[in-house]
């Protein structure tokens, strides 16, 4: 790829040319790229976001591709510091080897690897294991952790060397990169060739139906290519030479799709839970263009009501801040009018304090100073963690500071509850 961004015009998943715009979105800039100098962040260039289903499928999908290479460039996302993510990951390895018992060495994979966070309980468990992740930084923090991780796209060439240099997997996983890759065929191809026969393929991503019932418009940024649902993966992995036997619904980031994936012809029933979601998918028309134009709607809406509340507080003179220096920032700045309206960006992230957001130019500080500047609104833009960020700090709101939680409906928190605006 020899341009920063291009333009897809067939189907992630089945190739076909009757795809549609559903979700007219604002470009955004780079999600996870930090400046120190103002004036850089606040004229980084914006990348089309806007959201597409197929119409012969019925995959919900991005059709503008970042360059990976740049994508993935100064990443500062590290799974192991994300809140509630290492438990996660402990329960998802406790379940697999309590339903799938992997011999001692065995070799267990994990694509989009990040620091080494899913393979660490695989590894304890007495499992030989090996990452693949194209974020240098990312995977040189997992290899000084013990975590032997490649600094590299996923590529076929790079699978048929695994292969041969330390035998088939017994396991692979692929957690929310199944999200993240422009060539999904290409990907599934690349866990066929490493699978042992009777291996099993483990993928998580953000589920659909979770996005459109949650209204959850922070998931949509570059970093997240397609919005899996059931039924358009079955068809897919049939075509590559795999069968999903096995769906599990998670809480994990508001709502998330975990599959068990064999070889086609690998011996295992397909399980009532493949089957319970196609039927309720079904149900719902996942698959139908209204569906998704509905959701856009909603997202209108949901700017209007926030454009409102926030157009009102500045009128009023109040101080405005922002809570998290998230992945899902520069999304919910662009798609909900945030733009202009947040001083600055409470965090602790030591490669983002002290910089500034790409996008608006917006510094970020150490969260300390909450308490210190007291801004009169707080918005919270790691929304993931709305909860946990209110429970946390319970003297701003007693001492007369309010938090904005975003999704999935615009709202005002106090030290008594919501707060009518």
């Amino acid at each position: 790829m020899t341009e920063m961004v291009y333009r897809r015009n067939t189907c992630r998943l089945c190739d076909s040319r009757n795809v549609e715009r559903v979700v007219k979105l604002q470009p955004i800039p780079l999600s996870e790229n930090y400046s120190t100098d103002r004036s850089t962040a606040a004229n980084a260039p914006r990348y089309p976001v806007d959201v597409y289903m197929c119409a012969d499928c019925g995959h919900v999908q991005h059709l503008d591709v970042i360059d990976p290479e740049v994508l993935w460039d100064s990443y500062t996302y590290y799974s192991g510091d994300a809140k509630g993510m290492p438990e996660h990951f402990q329960q998802v390895a406790d379940d697999i080897i309590r339903d799938h018992p992997l011999p001692k060495n065995s070799l267990v994979i994990d694509i989009g690897s990040n620091d080494g966070s899913l393979l660490k309980p695989f590894k304890r468990a007495g499992c030989r294991v090996l990452g693949i992740d194209p974020a240098t930084d990312v995977a040189r923090r997992a290899n000084e952790a013990g975590i032997p991780t490649i600094p590299s796209l996923m590529t076929l060439d790079l699978a048929a060397k695994i292969r041969e240099e330390h035998g088939p997997a017994r396991l692979i996983c692929a957690f929310n990169v199944f999200a993240h890759a422009d060539d999904l065929g290409e990907m599934v191809d690349c866990v066929r060739t490493m699978l042992e026969p009777d291996g099993l393929f483990l993928f998580e991503a953000q589920y659909l139906l979770d996005i459109l019932d949650g209204l959850l418009i922070a998931t949509i940024f570059h970093e997240h290519m397609s919005h899996h649902s059931v039924a358009p993966l079955v068809r897919f992995l049939d075509r590559h030479g795999l069968e999903l036997i096995a769906v599990q619904r998670a809480p994990i980031q508001h709502g998330a799709l975990i599959g068990k994936v064999q070889l086609k012809g690998g011996g295992r029933p397909v399980e009532d839970s493949v089957k319970q979601l196609l039927a309720l998918e079904a149900e719902r028309h996942l698959g139908e263009l209204q569906t998704l134009r509905d959701f856009d709607a909603k997202v209108k809406q949901l700017r209007e009501r926030t454009t409102g509340l926030m157009a009102k507080l500045k009128k009023e003179g109040a101080k405005i801040a922002g809570y998290g220096a998230a992945r899902s920032g520069p999304t919910l700045i662009a798609q909900l009018g945030l733009a202009g309206t947040i001083d600055y960006v409470l965090d602790d992230h030591p490669q983002k304090v002290g910089k500034y957001e790409t996008g608006d130019g917006i510094p970020v500080v150490a969260t300390k100073y909450l308490n210190e500047r007291m801004p009169d609104y707080t918005v919270i833009l790691a929304w993931v963690h709305s909860k946990k960020i209110i429970e946390n700090n319970q003297e701003y709101l007693n001492k007369g500071g309010h938090f904005v939680v975003l999704c999935p409906e615009t709202r005002v928190v106090g030290k008594d509850g919501d707060v009518r605006i």
